[in-house]
């Protein structure tokens, strides 16, 4: 009888790790996410957990750094708002040094962000985690920008 539960125990491991997200995978979603994010898919938001951490670190002139903290349901209205211009202008992010590390809750995806138009290059992070209904969602992101109107809402 114990061998049969170390067998079954056994399975039930590896079929696991069969479903677990990989460094692979992690680079695909970071993928799928500029493009959406660059056609201003309407499925962009399914990307983001309900609960995630976002994060806008806002490069003051004189370089100081501030963290202005939000949600991913602000933030999400937030892009909808923006989107009719950033449509008009063309808008996009290019990305370049991207890099996937495993962290405790997932993949850590980092990168330097271009935005159209800009000489700036300026740093990004995003943190996923593959749900329990095996659906891989942004935890956590963490994008800087020069865009002073993001301080009002620093606290």
């Amino acid at each position: 009888m114990k061998n049969f539960i170390l067998i079954i125990l056994t399975i039930c491991i590896f079929t696991l790790q069969a479903y677990a997200m990989t460094e692979t995978d992690a680079k695909k979603f970071f993928d799928n996410y500029v493009n959406k994010a660059n056609t201003y898919s309407k499925d962009l938001e399914t990307l983001y957990a309900p609960n995630a951490v976002i994060i806008r670190q806002v490069i003051k002139p004189n370089g100081e750094l501030v963290n202005v903290y939000t949600n991913s349901q602000v933030y999400l209205k937030q892009l909808k708002i923006s989107e009719s211009v950033a449509k008009a202008r063309n808008y996009k992010n290019y990305y370049s040094n991207i890099s996937v590390t495993k962290v405790s809750n997932g993949y850590k995806i980092s990168a330097i962000r271009q935005p159209s138009g800009d000489k700036d290059k300026l740093k990004v992070y995003q943190i996923i985690k593959q749900q329990p209904n095996g659906k891989i969602q942004i935890v956590e992101e963490m994008m800087q920008t020069r865009q002073q109107v993001f301080l009002q809402y620093a606290k």
